[in-house]
């Protein structure tokens, strides 16, 4: 029996799900050939998927641009009842800030429109522009208000800057206000760190993700993100980027590094580290279809901060859906990881 035809007592919700306009497939070609964007990691990473015509990459290529006929029928061949669609990365964040901005506004209507088209399958994140964060704010609220949109998607650094700079916290002071999560996507390192991932493959999802979403992720608590604004959620996928694991470590050398004043921007917090992780950081499956990593998130965590996720179409694998519906827990545990928890999280009711 397929898996889109098992009866379950929930809903797939797939929260980490990547989708690319047309014209910004076109604008990531022109910048590859013409050699317009400094960033080894971009190149290495999309030169190979819109560069490499093998069968998979060019199956990608055409499901990330799909919003109808074959992002629906992947959906029902997998069993998933919904998608969260956003921007894949990097998203509009490899341009600079005269370009980025209303390529945003267009890119978020084209989406929304692909979303109108499939309602209750289909929900979308913002792109937003963190080049110019009040616009980015701006478009935020547009987005949510307007266009019925569910958060934000920032595909973790824009040239080499991460979010904890206070330029950027009109991001979070709209997302705050707007009660909507942003969801931090990896992207390849920067160009002042990638030399030794690029030389052993270990630039994108393999490794290098993990390690410059992780860095994003500290340095948003480390910062005082949080205690700025404590009501700010953020979604990050691939069960927290290895950070749950490291969570013990980070809190006792955190506070043995405020103790004794060893950097100058290092601050106390008003909680540990780890506390802002389970209060105000939510992490999805995405791309790992694990059970031991999967139910250590949960112990870590929680359980109402865990999500699943499928991140199609990079890693659409059907049998995978199967992972999660082997988990050794109950029905209405398997329906929050499934379900409950991205109604909640998304506002999906």
């Amino acid at each position: 029996m397929s898996i889109a035809k098992e009866k379950a007592p929930y809903e797939r919700i797939a929260t980490e799900e990547a989708w690319a306009p047309p014209d910004m497939i076109r604008r990531y070609r022109r910048a590859i050939q013409d050699g317009a964007v400094d960033d080894p990691g971009f190149v290495s990473l999309m030169g190979y998927f819109l560069f490499n015509d093998s069968p998979r990459t060019s199956a990608i290529v055409e499901r990330l641009q799909d919003l109808d006929r074959r992002r629906i029928g992947d959906m029902d061949d997998s069993g998933i009842a919904k998608q969260i669609v956003s921007l894949t990365a990097p998203g509009v964040q490899i341009f600079d800030a005269a370009t980025a901005p209303a390529l945003t506004v267009a890119y978020n209507d084209e989406l929304a429109e692909g979303v109108a088209r499939h309602p209750g399958r289909l929900f979308a994140l913002a792109a937003v522009a963190p080049q110019d964060p009040h616009h980015a704010a701006k478009e935020l609220e547009r987005a949510v208000t307007r266009l019925g949109m569910k958060g934000a998607i920032i595909n973790s650094h824009t040239h080499g800057e991460y979010l904890d700079d206070l330029k950027f916290w009109p991001i979070f002071e709209a997302a705050e206000a707007l009660d909507v999560p942003v969801y931090i996507h990896p992207q390849t390192p920067p160009k002042s760190m990638i030399a030794p991932f690029l030389d052993r493959g270990l630039d994108g999802a393999i490794f290098g993700f993990a390690v410059e979403t992780g860095l994003h992720m500290l340095r948003l608590i480390i910062g005082g993100v949080f205690d700025r604004f404590p009501e700010l959620k953020v979604v990050v996928g691939h069960l927290g980027e290895g950070v749950p694991y490291w969570l013990f470590r980070v809190d006792f050398f955190h506070d043995a590094i405020v103790r004794t004043h060893r950097y100058e921007k290092v601050q106390p917090l008003k909680r540990k580290p780890s506390d802002y992780m389970r209060e105000n950081f939510y992490v999805t499956t995405s791309g790992m279809a694990w059970e031991p990593a999967i139910m250590y998130a949960r112990q870590v965590l929680g359980a109402g901060r865990v999500l699943y996720a499928m991140d199609y179409p990079y890693q659409y694998v059907v049998e995978e859906v199967a992972v999660t519906d082997n988990l050794p827990i109950g029905d209405e545990e398997k329906k929050a990881l499934y379900q409950a928890n991205a109604e909640r999280v998304f506002k999906l009711g």
